[in-house]
Protein backbone atom coordinates (compact mmCIF):
# COMPACT_ATOMS: atom_id res chain seq x y z
CA UNK A 1 0.00 0.00 0.00
CA UNK A 2 1.24 3.45 -0.87
CA UNK A 3 2.34 5.43 2.19
CA UNK A 4 2.19 8.77 0.38
CA UNK A 5 -1.46 9.78 0.06
CA UNK A 6 -1.99 12.66 -2.28
CA UNK A 7 1.27 12.04 -4.12
CA UNK A 8 -0.83 11.28 -7.17
CA UNK A 9 -1.82 14.96 -7.13
CA UNK A 10 1.76 15.96 -7.92
CA UNK A 11 2.73 15.98 -11.55
CA UNK A 12 6.39 15.72 -12.54
CA UNK A 13 7.48 18.97 -14.13
CA UNK A 14 10.93 19.71 -15.42
CA UNK A 15 14.14 18.67 -13.73
CA UNK A 16 12.90 16.96 -10.60
CA UNK A 17 10.45 19.73 -9.70
CA UNK A 18 6.82 19.01 -9.02
CA UNK A 19 3.67 20.96 -9.66
CA UNK A 20 1.93 21.80 -6.39
CA UNK A 21 -1.77 21.62 -5.52
CA UNK A 22 -2.42 25.17 -6.77
CA UNK A 23 -1.10 24.33 -10.23
CA UNK A 24 -2.82 20.96 -10.18
CA UNK A 25 -6.05 22.72 -9.29
CA UNK A 26 -5.61 25.03 -12.28
CA UNK A 27 -5.04 22.04 -14.56
CA UNK A 28 -8.18 20.37 -13.21
CA UNK A 29 -10.15 23.58 -13.83
CA UNK A 30 -9.12 23.83 -17.50
CA UNK A 31 -12.26 22.16 -18.92
CA UNK A 32 -14.50 24.51 -16.92
CA UNK A 33 -12.37 27.52 -17.83
CA UNK A 34 -12.61 26.56 -21.51
CA UNK A 35 -16.39 26.19 -21.25
CA UNK A 36 -16.79 29.60 -19.56
CA UNK A 37 -14.39 31.19 -22.07
CA UNK A 38 -16.50 29.88 -24.97
CA UNK A 39 -19.48 31.66 -23.48
CA UNK A 40 -17.56 34.89 -23.09
CA UNK A 41 -15.84 34.59 -26.49
CA UNK A 42 -17.70 32.60 -29.17
CA UNK A 43 -14.68 32.24 -31.46
CA UNK A 44 -12.60 29.22 -30.50
CA UNK A 45 -9.26 30.99 -30.93
CA UNK A 46 -10.42 33.94 -28.80
CA UNK A 47 -11.69 31.53 -26.12
CA UNK A 48 -8.36 29.69 -26.10
CA UNK A 49 -6.50 33.00 -25.76
CA UNK A 50 -8.76 33.96 -22.87
CA UNK A 51 -8.04 30.68 -21.06
CA UNK A 52 -4.31 31.13 -21.57
CA UNK A 53 -4.38 34.72 -20.30
CA UNK A 54 -6.43 33.63 -17.29
CA UNK A 55 -4.03 30.85 -16.33
CA UNK A 56 -1.03 33.14 -16.82
CA UNK A 57 -2.58 35.83 -14.65
CA UNK A 58 -3.63 33.29 -12.00
CA UNK A 59 -0.08 31.95 -11.80
CA UNK A 60 1.37 35.46 -11.68
CA UNK A 61 -1.16 36.50 -9.00
CA UNK A 62 -0.82 33.34 -6.97
CA UNK A 63 0.40 35.21 -3.90
CA UNK A 64 -2.92 37.04 -3.85
CA UNK A 65 -4.83 33.76 -3.60
CA UNK A 66 -6.00 33.26 -0.04
CA UNK A 67 -6.28 29.82 1.52
CA UNK A 68 -9.94 28.92 1.89
CA UNK A 69 -10.94 30.76 -1.28
CA UNK A 70 -12.48 28.61 -3.99
CA UNK A 71 -10.01 28.37 -6.84
CA UNK A 72 -12.79 28.14 -9.43
CA UNK A 73 -14.49 31.35 -8.26
CA UNK A 74 -11.14 33.12 -8.09
CA UNK A 75 -10.13 32.10 -11.63
CA UNK A 76 -13.60 32.85 -13.07
CA UNK A 77 -13.26 36.35 -11.62
CA UNK A 78 -9.87 36.74 -13.28
CA UNK A 79 -11.29 35.48 -16.59
CA UNK A 80 -14.26 37.81 -16.46
CA UNK A 81 -12.06 40.82 -15.75
CA UNK A 82 -9.76 39.94 -18.65
CA UNK A 83 -12.78 39.49 -20.93
CA UNK A 84 -14.17 42.88 -19.90
CA UNK A 85 -10.82 44.59 -20.46
CA UNK A 86 -10.41 42.80 -23.78
CA UNK A 87 -13.95 43.74 -24.81
CA UNK A 88 -13.24 47.39 -24.10
CA UNK A 89 -10.06 47.22 -26.15
CA UNK A 90 -11.91 45.55 -29.03
CA UNK A 91 -14.55 48.26 -28.97
CA UNK A 92 -11.86 50.89 -29.20
CA UNK A 93 -10.37 49.12 -32.20
CA UNK A 94 -13.77 48.53 -33.78
CA UNK A 95 -13.61 44.75 -34.01
CA UNK A 96 -17.17 43.46 -34.22
CA UNK A 97 -18.27 39.85 -34.40
CA UNK A 98 -20.93 39.17 -36.98
CA UNK A 99 -23.83 36.77 -36.39
CA UNK A 100 -22.38 34.60 -39.17
CA UNK A 101 -19.11 34.31 -37.22
CA UNK A 102 -20.96 33.28 -34.09
CA UNK A 103 -23.02 30.72 -36.01
CA UNK A 104 -19.87 28.97 -37.14
CA UNK A 105 -18.32 28.82 -33.65
CA UNK A 106 -17.68 25.34 -32.28
CA UNK A 107 -20.16 23.71 -29.90
CA UNK A 108 -18.23 22.53 -26.81
CA UNK A 109 -18.26 18.82 -25.99
CA UNK A 110 -20.73 17.99 -28.77
CA UNK A 111 -18.38 15.91 -30.93
CA UNK A 112 -19.79 12.60 -29.70
CA UNK A 113 -23.41 13.74 -29.49
CA UNK A 114 -25.86 12.83 -32.23
CA UNK A 115 -26.82 15.46 -34.81
CA UNK A 116 -30.12 16.36 -33.12
CA UNK A 117 -28.40 17.05 -29.83
CA UNK A 118 -25.70 19.03 -31.61
CA UNK A 119 -28.33 21.18 -33.29
CA UNK A 120 -30.07 21.80 -29.94
CA UNK A 121 -26.71 22.56 -28.32
CA UNK A 122 -26.00 25.12 -31.05
CA UNK A 123 -29.37 26.75 -30.49
CA UNK A 124 -28.79 26.89 -26.72
CA UNK A 125 -25.29 28.27 -27.20
CA UNK A 126 -26.53 30.90 -29.64
CA UNK A 127 -29.38 31.83 -27.28
CA UNK A 128 -26.90 32.27 -24.41
CA UNK A 129 -24.62 34.37 -26.62
CA UNK A 130 -27.58 36.57 -27.58
CA UNK A 131 -28.31 37.48 -23.94
CA UNK A 132 -27.18 40.87 -22.64
CA UNK A 133 -23.69 40.62 -21.09
CA UNK A 134 -24.86 40.82 -17.47
CA UNK A 135 -27.43 38.05 -17.96
CA UNK A 136 -25.03 35.94 -20.04
CA UNK A 137 -22.42 35.99 -17.27
CA UNK A 138 -24.98 35.12 -14.58
CA UNK A 139 -26.39 32.23 -16.63
CA UNK A 140 -22.92 30.92 -17.48
CA UNK A 141 -21.67 30.91 -13.90
CA UNK A 142 -24.78 29.49 -12.23
CA UNK A 143 -26.41 27.27 -14.86
CA UNK A 144 -23.37 26.17 -16.86
CA UNK A 145 -20.58 26.18 -14.26
CA UNK A 146 -22.72 25.31 -11.25
CA UNK A 147 -21.55 28.07 -8.92
CA UNK A 148 -23.87 29.02 -6.07
CA UNK A 149 -25.64 32.36 -6.27
CA UNK A 150 -23.31 33.78 -3.61
CA UNK A 151 -20.20 32.57 -5.45
CA UNK A 152 -21.43 33.88 -8.80
CA UNK A 153 -22.33 37.23 -7.22
CA UNK A 154 -18.82 37.43 -5.80
CA UNK A 155 -17.24 36.62 -9.18
CA UNK A 156 -19.36 39.29 -10.86
CA UNK A 157 -18.85 41.79 -8.05
CA UNK A 158 -22.58 42.39 -7.52
CA UNK A 159 -25.00 41.82 -4.63
CA UNK A 160 -26.78 38.45 -4.55
CA UNK A 161 -30.13 40.13 -5.28
CA UNK A 162 -28.74 41.70 -8.43
CA UNK A 163 -27.38 38.34 -9.56
CA UNK A 164 -30.76 36.71 -8.89
CA UNK A 165 -32.56 39.35 -10.98
CA UNK A 166 -30.11 38.91 -13.86
CA UNK A 167 -30.45 35.14 -13.66
CA UNK A 168 -34.26 35.26 -13.63
CA UNK A 169 -34.35 37.58 -16.64
CA UNK A 170 -31.73 35.47 -18.43
CA UNK A 171 -33.64 32.23 -17.80
CA UNK A 172 -36.90 33.78 -18.98
CA UNK A 173 -35.29 35.07 -22.15
CA UNK A 174 -33.58 31.72 -22.79
CA UNK A 175 -36.79 29.75 -22.26
CA UNK A 176 -38.75 32.07 -24.55
CA UNK A 177 -36.07 32.06 -27.26
CA UNK A 178 -35.65 28.28 -27.15
CA UNK A 179 -39.42 27.65 -27.11
CA UNK A 180 -39.76 29.82 -30.22
CA UNK A 181 -37.10 27.66 -31.88
CA UNK A 182 -38.79 24.41 -30.84
CA UNK A 183 -36.20 23.33 -28.29
CA UNK A 184 -37.84 21.59 -25.33
CA UNK A 185 -36.74 19.90 -22.18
Amino acid sequence: MDETPGLVRFIPHGKGRHVDDFQTGLVELLPRLRRFARILRPHDADAQDLVQQTVERALASRRGFKTGTRLDSWTFTIMRRIAIDDGRARQRWGRVLTPEDEATARVPDAAQADEGLRADARLVRDAIHALPEDQKHAVALVLVEGLSYAEAAQVLGVPAGTLTSRLVRGRQTLMQTLAEQGVTG
